[in-house]
């Protein structure tokens, strides 16, 4: 019985072990798991508070300075404007020759005046887009107003401006936008110099003629896979468009006596590239156009035909250039000049022989979007990244030269050639001030 006794003794204590083991393991385990509860929460409050702290710095950083505008010098540089904080994507002279408008991404249309061009300090007029920016900008003939193609909106916008009696402008954009007709991006707008019509052309071979209330008077299709450019002529009558294919093609925007859209005719095309063609322009009489083309190479033709009759334009000069996707050309008003783009940079060629007068290298630090010559054709300007370049047109001066220069060794009256030799005179001291401006 003893023997019993001390082994139900001893089973009870081994028993009393076991649960005070039992009772300390899960002791610890809960303790454990406390304690760890109480890291995560140590942890995600210390995150919490790096990362509030983290803000309190980022907010109290100085703000970052704006990245230095590309410089750029030449000794035909007149002027560098640069308002903008974004990229201008497109410039338009107005046709009295007193303004140059530009817009660009940051939402301002800025109004240039082309006589600050040689100051110092170049003041300009802003106009704001609401809630948008414009994308291409185009003055209306009287130069009082302007219309732009909105970027997010994907339609056209008119801005009429007053003038104040300090002779500064306002702006006041049209009560309504005109409607959305466009499927693809739009690459160019214009304004007929008559007043008529407004043209806007996209890359998906489509080219709309509006009237001035934004109705569509007319649809053209290209054909030509994609649209590269299209502009209107200075004349008013057609609309040119070049794109995919080697040939250029030209519309006749035709009106009534009493001022009545009729119709779109096809007028004329100019063939002769050997592969697309990226963009095209008119002289000031739309007497003569240019080209230029994946070809590598430019073109002028002679347009002063009886196209009705189906006489085909007239090539007058292929030259070789450097072009590239993009690349933009410019003929100077009287078509003694042209210009063209090529990434960065600008070549300037006498019309005439096809030589090669000017290179403009890394002008713009990207790719140059728009180039134009002002109405007189004293200017060649060109946009590209926040600045627009200003650059005197020195070929025209001397294409204008070598033009009176013959006409004096062919002049066989005394009072032609005392006038002559005058003009000579004056476009060589036009070029000398220039020359020499440049050089101090």
């Amino acid at each position: 019985m003893e023997l019993v006794a001390v082994v139900a003794v001893s089973l009870l204590i081994g028993a009393l072990i076991l649960l005070v083991v039992v009772a300390v393991f899960k002791q610890e385990k809960q303790m454990n798991q406390q304690n760890n509860e109480r890291e995560e929460t140590d942890v995600k409050e210390n995150g919490d508070k790096a990362v509030s702290i983290k803000k309190q710095k980022q907010q109290q950083r100085p703000r970052k300075e704006k990245s230095q505008q590309h410089t750029f010098s030449h000794t035909l540089l007149a002027a560098s404007l640069k308002s903008h904080s974004g990229n201008v994507t497109c410039l338009d002279f107005s046709s009295n020759g007193k303004y140059l408008a530009s817009c660009s991404d940051d939402r301002t249309i800025r109004i240039w005046s082309t006589k600050d061009f040689l100051d110092r300090e170049h003041r300009c007029l802003r106009a704001n887009v609401e809630l948008d920016h414009a994308t291409l900008v185009c003055f209306s003939p009287d130069s009082r107003a302007f219309i732009t193609w909105l970027a997010n909106g994907e339609t056209v916008r008119i801005f009429k401006m007053s003038k104040k009696e300090d002779s500064s402008f306002t702006f006041k954009a049209a009560p309504e936008d005109f409607p959305k007709r466009h499927k693809g991006n739009v690459i160019n707008i214009g304004v007929a110099e008559t007043g008529k019509f407004i043209m806007t052309a996209s890359t998906d071979t489509a080219i709309l003629i509006w009237d001035l209330k934004g109705e569509v008077l007319a649809s053209i299709n290209t054909n030509q896979m994609t649209n590269s450019y299209a502009a209107i002529s200075p004349c008013g009558r057609f609309v040119a468009s070049c794109g995919f294919t080697p040939d250029v093609k030209v519309w006749e925007v035709c009106f009534g006596k009493s001022g009545e859209f009729k119709e779109v005719t096809r007028a004329f095309e100019l063939k002769g590239h050997s592969a697309g063609v990226y963009s095209l322009a008119f002289s000031n009489d739309s007497r003569r156009m240019a080209t230029v083309s994946k070809d590598g190479t430019w073109k002028l033709w002679d347009t002063d035909v009886e196209y009705k009759k189906q006489q085909d334009p007239y090539l007058l000069r292929t030259v070789c250039c450097q072009a590239s996707r993009g690349s933009r050309i410019a003929l100077s008003p009287d078509a003694r000049v042209v210009a063209i783009s090529s990434g960065c940079d600008v070549a300037m060629y006498d019309a005439a022989a096809g030589q090669l007068e000017e290179e403009f290298y890394g002008i713009h630090s990207e790719e140059i979007t728009d180039l134009r010559f002002d109405g007189n054709g004293r200017y060649l300007a060109c946009c590209g990244d926040r600045a627009i370049r200003i650059l005197h047109n020195a070929p025209g001066y001397r294409a204008v030269i070598r033009d009176l220069e013959d006409l004096l060794r062919k002049a066989t009256n005394e009072g032609m050639r005392q006038r002559l030799q005058q003009q000579i005179q004056e476009a060589q001291s036009s070029l000398d001030t220039i020359l020499v401006a440049s050089k101090d």
